[in-house]
């Protein structure tokens, strides 16, 4: 009986890792809005980091440490924050600007690290602006 029992587990166990082989090592995650305002307005909120504190979630998680360096805004500003357990610590680099898209190169160092690129996409249907911010890199757990 003690025989099948282990045999069974490690089945089960080779089972899981062949799975788990399958799986993607990279990972990308997209959330899109309409906001009521031209994407002029939305680019300047987002392609200048000083403006962030209005409008990012992340901002109010905890009471961030906040560095500021390289261009005042667009390519080349650099922000770097570190901030308790929630917010962790980290830093964002603006990559590319225009008047539709804005990447950013997003390094986290704690609480784990992970070095992700993140985009804001900017589409004007008539008065409102089409959002779309996505977030890709390697997946979690993947050794690199």
């Amino acid at each position: 009986m003690v025989k099948i029992i282990a045999i069974v587990i490690v089945v089960v166990l080779i089972g899981v890792l062949a799975f788990a082989t399958t799986k993607p090592d990279t990972f990308r995650v997209e959330r899109s809005t309409r906001i009521d305002a031209p994407p002029e307005k939305i680019d300047a909120l987002i392609d200048d980091f000083h403006r962030w504190g209005a409008w990012s979630p992340w901002e109010k998680l905890d009471p961030l440490q906040r560095t500021h360096t390289g261009a005042a805004s667009g390519v080349g500003a650099i922000y770097a924050w570190d901030g308790n357990s929630r917010a962790g610590a980290g830093s964002m680099q603006i990559t590319k600007a225009s008047a539709r898209k804005v990447a950013i190169k997003l390094d986290f160092i704690k609480p784990f690290a992970s070095h992700n690129i993140a985009d804001f996409a900017l589409q004007p249907p008539g008065d409102a602006t089409h959002v779309t911010w996505s977030m890709q890199g390697p997946a979690p757990f993947v050794s690199r």
